[in-house]
Parts: C-alpha cells; structure tokens; sequence
C-alpha cells in the first residue's frame, strides 16, 4: 500500500513538472499585440531586436564618479625615425574606493586624419542599444560596442569633426548605456579643461625601444 502511495506521488509531482514545462513553452510562443513577450531582464542575444522591445523601462545616473582632468598621452617607438606618435586624450571616472569605472578616449595618430573615440565602460549592459553621447543636450550620437574582455567593454567609432567641436566648445558630456534590466545609465563628464588638453602639449611622452617596454620621456606637460 505504502508503496502504490509513493509512485502516486511520484507520478504526480512528474505531472505538475510537465505542467510548467508545458505554460513555460506556451508563454514563450505566446504574442501579445504583435510583440514577442520577454520575460523582464531576460535578453536574448540569437534574435534582433525592434526599438520597441529595447525601449528602457527607466532610467538613473550613475553615482559617485570622481572625474579627472582631460589630458594628452603620447606614444612613440624610437627603433625608426619613421615611426609615427600615437597621442590620446583622456578622462576617467572612478568610483569612490578608487576604481576606474569608466573611460574616454580621443585617440590620433601622427599625419592621420581621423580622430578615434572610444570608451570603456563595465561589463554587465546590454549589448544591442549600444552608447548614445550628446553634449550639452544637443544632437546625440550611437556609439556601437566593438569587444567585451572580462573586465569591461569597449566601444567605439570614428569622431567627425562637427563633433570634435561640440566636444572641445561644449561643458558637459552625457554618455547613456543600458544595463541588462533595460534600464538606462547616465554618467555626466565635464568638458571644460578638453581643447586646451587636445591641443597643448602632452603631459606625458612614453617611448619603446624595440622589444623594450614603454619608458616616460618628460613631464613637462604636468608642470603647468
């Protein structure tokens, strides 16, 4: 009897299982007014998505960023006099214990014309949307990711001059990301001391030797 009890049991609790397995199937099938149904912070990444379903339910800014100045890294070999000099120009936020959170990047090689921006930001946010940057709540522009390593990812694109103009005439650069609950992160950078650093003379110089690493030249732009 105790027996014929237990597979009763047994073959019940197989029934409810399939049961869900079965409602989990129909609602991921199920359309509701033409739209897929997403189940809230779940992101398929084998399927394209429409504006409508990468809409954020929200948005917050990110807190306590610390920011540094804007300036200039220069980077160059010394194994040929035909080596070009790589400079970037640069500002990071970090957290308050000191980790970089976030980073931009303005990078031009020596007799190249075009400039590269680029970012990284911390791993965690959804892919598909990618980064929308405006200045100063101007015109806004979609920045596309380009690689995910384990500890961040970056994203970037080529900077057209109009908009090297509003970076180096305007005050503030908001950069949007959408984290994996689809909600929209903002972080606010300031602008003000970016010409002056693009333009002037590097505060750093790293050189590299051939199969050598890469030693600081001068200083010279930090003395000012």
């Amino acid at each position: 009897m105790c027996g014929q009890t237990a597979r009763s049991i047994k073959e019940a609790m197989r029934s409810v299982a399939a049961s869900f397995i079965m409602l989990g199937a129909l609602a991921a099938a199920t359309v509701a007014h033409g739209q897929q149904v997403i189940p809230f912070g779940d992101v398929p990444a084998m399927i394209d998505f429409s504006e409508a379903e990468i809409a954020a339910r929200g948005q917050r800014k990110i807190p306590n960023l610390t920011y540094s100045t804007w300036k200039k890294l220069c980077f160059r070999g010394v194994e040929s006099a035909e080596t070009k000099t790589v400079c970037r120009t640069t500002i990071d936020g970090r957290s308050d214990i000191g980790q970089v959170i976030l980073r931009v990047d303005l990078i031009e090689r020596q007799d190249a014309p075009a400039v590269r921006l680029q970012m990284f930001v911390p791993v965690g946010l959804f892919l598909q949307p990618g980064i929308k940057l405006s200045v100063d709540s101007g015109g806004t522009l979609h920045v596309p990711y380009t690689i995910c390593l384990t500890n961040g990812c970056v994203a970037a694109t080529v900077a057209d001059p109009s908009f090297l103009r509003e970076l180096e005439s305007g005050k503030t650069l908001s950069i949007e990301a959408v984290n994996a609950n689809v909600v929209t992160v903002i972080a606010s950078l300031p602008l003000d001391n970016l010409a002056q650093a693009r333009q002037g003379a590097p505060a750093q110089i790293f050189e590299q030797q051939l199969q050598g690493k890469w030693e600081r030249a001068n200083d010279e732009g930090n003395s000012r």
